[in-house]
C-alpha cells in the first residue's frame, strides 16, 4: 500500500467515545414520546443508529416524520447534560500529533454532527485545531453511507483519493469511504459492531496509533 497523505476522520466512536452520552438519552426521550422497543431492537439500534445523523437514527426507529424534530431537540438537550461521560480514546492525541508533524500530510474530519456540535467539540478538545478541513451534516445534502461528506472533504483538501483514508467505526463509514474511492480504516477499538466492519476494511485499527504505520 502506498503511503497515505490524507487522513479524514469520523468523530463519534472514532476520536471520542460518545455512545453513553447519546444512545441512552435517545431511548429515554423516545419512551417519553410513546416509542418503545424490545431489548433486541435496542441492541440493533445501538449498532446501526450510532454515528449517523440524528434524523436518520430516529427514522431507523420508525419515528414519524412529524415527531423527528421535537424528539431530536429534546434528545440532544438531554444528551448534552451527560458530556461528562465522554472520553477520548487512548492514543488519539498521540496519533494525531504525530500525523500532523508528518511532511505533506493533511488531516480532516467528515462527521454526522451538526455544525454547532462540531464547534462544541472544537472548544473541548485542543486536537481539533489539527484538522485543516471539517465537513459537518449541514455541508452536504446526502449523508453517510452516501459518499458526499467524504467527497466534500477530499475536494476541500485538494487530495488525491489514492493516498486518502477515511477512519470510522460503522458500516456506513465503510460504505461511504469506498463509494468515495478512498481507503477505509476500521476503528475496531471504538466500534459498537466491530465484526461488521472488519471484512471490508483496508486497514484494521486495534488501537488509534496503529494508523501511524500507513
Amino acid at each position: 500500500m502506498a503511503q497515505l497523505h490524507n487522513f479524514i476522520f469520523d468523530i463519534d466512536g472514532t476520536l471520542i467515545n460518545t455512545i453513553d452520552m447519546y444512545m441512552p438519552a435517545m431511548f429515554e426521550t423516545l419512551k417519553k414520546h410513546g416509542y418503545t422497543y424490545t431489548p433486541e431492537e435496542i441492541d440493533h439500534l445501538n449498532k446501526v443508529g450510532f454515528g449517523i445523523t440524528a434524523d436518520d437514527a430516529l427514522r431507523l426507529g420508525n419515528v414519524k416524520e412529524a415527531d423527528i424534530r421535537p424528539i431530536q431537540t429534546e434528545w440532544f438537550q438531554l444528551a448534552y447534560t451527560r458530556q461528562d461521560q465522554v472520553t477520548v480514546f487512548p492514543g488519539i492525541k498521540e496519533m494525531l500529533d504525530d500525523l500532523s508533524r508528518r511532511p505533506e500530510t493533511e488531516l480532516a474530519v467528515a462527521t454526522s454532527k451538526l455544525n454547532y456540535e462540531y464547534q462544541n467539540f472544537r472548544k473541548r478538545y485542543y486536537f481539533a485545531d489539527l484538522f485543516n478541513v471539517a465537513i459537518t451534516a449541514e455541508d452536504t445534502t446526502k449523508h453517510k453511507p452516501d459518499p458526499d461528506p467524504i467527497l466534500a472533504a477530499v475536494k476541500a483538501m485538494n487530495a488525491d483519493p489514492a493516498s486518502t483514508v477515511y477512519v470510522g467505526d460503522t458500516v456506513n463509514d465503510l460504505q461511504a469511504a469506498h463509494a468515495a474511492g478512498v481507503k477505509f480504516a476500521a476503528a475496531l477499538y471504538g466500534s459498537a459492531n466491530p465484526e461488521a466492519i472488519q471484512e471490508g476494511a483496508d486497514i484494521l485499527l486495534h488501537t488509534p496509533t496503529d494508523l501511524e504505520h500507513y
